[in-house]
């Protein structure tokens, strides 16, 4: 098959490699779109290598055709229509993933839509959720909110019963869309101090961050007493200085998780829970996947440069 590899120079190229092999509890899929992600550009940097055993192509999800299944597989059949999410390897013509971590692709979305859904809705419900909690009638804020984990964590906290939801965005054409997924405040933190717009609402309770650097203090600042703050990515530095007393004296929880190197028992954990509570927003069109723009795979390098610009709304993806 062919596949997208980073060459020693950092420089994306098509190159022929073996079809991965597939293991019992594995499908393989016939990739039709895969998703880009700002872990991509780390790996292809050489600051985020796949956990051991995954594959080493770039891209972790996908969507496509289930072409092959393993021995003990029992949910999925050769011919379904899926997306998925991956620990590396979704950049090629085929992709194995354990089958834990599929998902049904409903067929009002074609495949490129399919493929903004994985990453983006794993990691927020992992985050959300799991790590910090969020409750029905508690404020939420979702730091980039026109990002792709951003535009699914506004419309999970939405459906979850959220109080208010607050996001920040870099554009008055991103706060409008931040609005429209069903954002009760959304912040310009270009032209407007997000510390000074929810502290105006009286605080929020959780806080989920891709930015890093002189954030961590700001969400520090806002976070409700019992509040929980973490951070999926530090886009502005992992170092920066901050002041623990507001931690200490409003009991909060500040943390940080990733979701790829996780057991795959527990990523299917998280994908039977998105199944029950958040899928089915998926299939009535109540959460919908926001795909920015497609490029082919001959086209990586343009997409990669649209992804690091950081311009975009939602997903940009990779179609054969």
């Amino acid at each position: 098959m062919y596949a997208i590899e980073v060459d020693a120079d950092q420089m994306l190229g098509m190159q022929e490699i073996e079809v991965p092999a597939v293991l019992p509890t594995d499908v393989l899929i016939e990739v039709r779109a895969a998703g880009l992600n700002r872990a991509d550009l780390m790996q292809r940097a050489g600051g985020y290598p796949p956990p051991p055993g995954a594959s080493d192509i770039l891209g972790l999800e996908v969507a496509g055709v289930v072409s092959q299944i393993g021995d003990e597989v029992t949910e999925w059949a050769v011919g379904d229509r899926v997306c998925a999410l991956l620990a590396g390897g979704g950049y090629a013509e085929f992709a194995a993933v354990d089958a834990g971590s599929v998902y049904p692709l409903p067929d009002d979305l074609d495949f490129a839509q399919g493929a903004c859904l994985p990453e983006a809705m794993m990691t927020v419900y992992a985050n959300a959720f799991l790590r910090c909690g969020l409750q029905p009638g508690e404020s939420f804020l979702m730091h980039g909110g026109t990002s792709g984990i951003g535009v699914m964590g506004i419309q999970m906290a939405k459906r979850a019963g959220a109080g208010t939801i607050f996001a920040t965005a870099g554009s008055e054409e991103k706060v409008g869309v931040c609005r429209d997924l069903g954002a009760d405040v959304a912040i310009n933190y270009r032209e407007q101090d997000f510390v000074e717009v929810v502290g105006e609402h009286g605080g929020v309770d959780v806080i989920i961050d891709m930015v890093g650097g002189d954030y961590v203090q700001k969400n520090i600042s806002i976070a409700n007493p019992d509040g929980r703050i973490c951070n999926i990515a530090y886009q502005d530095g992992f170092e920066t200085s901050v002041n623990f007393v507001p931690v200490l004296m409003k009991r909060l929880v500040v943390t940080a998780t990733t979701l790829r190197a996780r057991p795959v028992a527990a990523k299917r954990e998280i994908r039977d829970a998105i199944m029950s509570d958040y899928w089915p927003g998926v299939v009535d069109g109540t959460i919908r996947p926001i795909l920015d723009s497609t490029f082919t795979f001959a086209e990586a390098e343009a997409a990669h440069d649209l992804l690091r610009a950081g311009g975009h709304i939602g997903k940009i993806v990779l179609v054969p």
